[in-house]
């Protein structure tokens, strides 16, 4: 659901809130009294509609918003899967009561959330959920298994797909859910990748429990639910998405932050003395961000090391600037679309997959630079301290991880053959793979165990 009314523009929308922080921003607030302050005001995420506390803005102006308060010198809106995908999903399926009981603690970073939608037997077969969920007079009782849970451990809340009826085909009967995670029967199990990480979960669910008044959406019309998340996840992950928002405050109660200073988690804008410790700037995973859209910080690296001379790392580096170009362009394509009131079929899943792709041309490009150095990588954060002592490289911790996390977005988000499946099909109009998936209820269909 967007605003319809002509919105202001983008220089209006920046000034507008460059005289809000000089009111507004106060670096002795708490993290949770700035997040209200920064919530209620609509600039969280103002790309949302404004009976959703948000501004009706474009992507594109979203992302120009998330800069400027980050150039200011304040703390970021606060990040994550709940302002990026629940959100939106449920400004534009749920009811306006549920809006003011989940998108309000959203924006003002009161809870934090997590995605809980593919399992072991159901990842790019999302439709094949077997998560159950039981009406038990006003609640429903889950009991399933999900997987590849992102940052599961600190989410207050869940956007839970569960079946809810399985004699009917198996996209048909699959219901949202608004799900609390801190409640029992739920066990979450971390999952270590190979960055030495552990991002994502296993979340185990044995008789838990969900109201009934937190079906987002209507009861067996989950299907409608999860394309609107999974739309708003392929755009924010794709390139040009512009994923730059907020700084390393963890939003909701499980994190911890909340009664924090918020002026300790932001660096002082350029020009200015310190009045935070500066961490959201060196936090690898802000650098990583900045890698996949920006090729600086690897020419940097190569102009220090002398690689900068070499003629396939030069042509590496604009092809890897160009990439992040097409990515900014189309966003302006889009932007322009949205505002003549038409649309560009399969723009996310393009972006999704140019994201996939510039992530792969930065850790090949990354390693040739790094040379036999970057061989050097360590899995916890005092390693990493003492490779940057010996190399005299701050970046190379952060290229070595970018090498080990490059596999992954072409998995997570949707795999890029379903991205390609997606563009086929529903943009060219190809024919899909026969199947019966739409017509035999999903108890009568074959498993995978």
């Amino acid at each position: 659901m967007t605003d319809t009314a002509l919105t202001p523009s983008t220089d209006q929308v920046l000034d507008e809130l460059e005289d809000w922080l000089h009111s507004a921003w106060d670096p002795d607030l708490t993290v949770g009294q700035w997040w209200e302050r920064l919530g209620l005001a609509g600039w969280s995420s103002p790309i949302l509609p404004t009976h959703a506390y948000g501004k009706g803005l474009n992507r594109n102006d979203g992302v120009r918003v998330a800069q400027a308060i980050t150039s200011f010198g304040a703390l970021g809106a606060p990040a994550g899967l709940g302002l990026m995908l629940a959100a939106p999903t449920i400004a534009t399926h749920g009811t306006q009561e549920q809006i003011d009981r989940y998108v309000r603690a959203i924006v003002t970073g009161q809870q934090s959330w997590c995605q809980l939608f593919s399992e072991p037997s159901a990842g790019s077969d999302l439709a094949g959920i077997q998560t159950r969920a039981v009406l038990d007079g006003d609640e429903w009782v889950v009991n399933g298994q999900k997987v590849w849970t992102s940052n599961g451990q600190k989410a207050d809340m869940g956007m839970l797909l569960a079946r809810t009826d399985p004699e009917v085909p198996k996209h048909q009967g699959i219901t949202y859910f608004a799900f609390a995670m801190v409640q029992p029967g739920v066990d979450i199990r971390p999952l270590r990748e190979m960055t030495g990480r552990a991002l994502f979960n296993e979340v185990f669910m044995t008789d838990a429990r969900v109201p009934d008044d937190a079906v987002i959406g209507g009861l067996n019309q989950g299907w409608a639910a999860a394309n609107t998340t999974l739309a708003n996840e392929r755009a924010g992950l794709g390139s040009g998405g512009g994923n730059s928002a907020g700084g390393v405050a963890v939003p909701g109660t499980v994190g911890g932050d909340l009664d924090r200073r918020a002026g300790d988690f932001v660096a002082p804008p350029p020009g200015t003395s310190s009045s935070g410790n500066g961490r959201g700037k060196t936090r690898s995973s802000t650098m990583l961000q900045a890698m996949q859209s920006d090729p600086r910080l690897l020419r940097e690296l190569a102009q220090r090391n002398g690689a900068s001379t070499d003629p396939g790392i030069r042509q590496g580096l604009v092809e890897l600037y160009t990439w992040g170009e097409l990515g900014r362009m189309n966003g302006l394509r889009m932007k322009a679309a949205k505002q003549a009131g038409r649309d560009i079929p399969g723009m996310p899943n393009i972006s999704k997959l140019s994201m996939s792709h510039i992530m792969r041309l930065s850790r090949d490009l990354g390693l040739r630079i790094a040379g036999a150095s970057g061989m050097l990588h360590s899995y916890d954060p005092e390693g990493r301290e003492v490779i940057v002592e010996v190399t005299a490289e701050p970046t190379l911790p952060v290229i070595t991880e970018m090498a080990l996390l490059a596999q992954a977005p072409s998995i997570y988000g949707g795999t890029d053959q379903i991205q390609r499946n997606i563009i086929g099909e529903r943009v060219l109009g190809l024919p899909k793979e026969p199947n019966h998936d739409r017509t035999t209820p999903f108890s009568e269909l074959p498993k995978n165990v």
